[in-house]
């Protein structure tokens, strides 16, 4: 699995934070902000999967482009970035040993924490 950092990803979710497109919650409610599979299908039905990836940290090189398995480390509900989705991706990047992500979203989570 080659799993690396989408640059992409990281900007639009920078650009998002920026614009106030942020929900400050606790870390343990990703399981109930994540977007369910029936979002993501409608989503991508809607938008496509270029518009999917942007929601994803990490790109997975074995799978195609228009593959939901190709998008890895989600971080918003496909509308506003979650400080629980940033740091969800965060700790996984981190026990999984990829780097870029992980520091990643350690820069996002840093956005999300600093004082407006």
């Amino acid at each position: 699995m080659a799993v690396k950092l989408s640059e992409r990803s990281f900007e639009y979710a920078k650009k998002l934070i920026d614009e106030g497109r942020a929900v400050v919650d606790e870390m343990g409610e990703w399981s109930e902000h994540q977007p369910s599979t029936q979002q993501e299908n409608e989503f991508i039905e809607k938008f496509g999967f270029d518009a999917y990836g942007r929601w994803y940290l990490g790109i997975d090189d074995d799978y195609s482009k228009d593959e939901k398995s190709r998008y890895k480390f989600p971080y918003g509900d496909l509308d506003r970035v979650h400080r629980c989705g940033v740091i969800a991706a965060e700790v996984r990047a981190a026990q999984r040993k990829y780097d870029d992500i992980e520091v990643a979203a350690a820069h996002l989570h840093g956005m999300l924490d600093k004082p407006k």
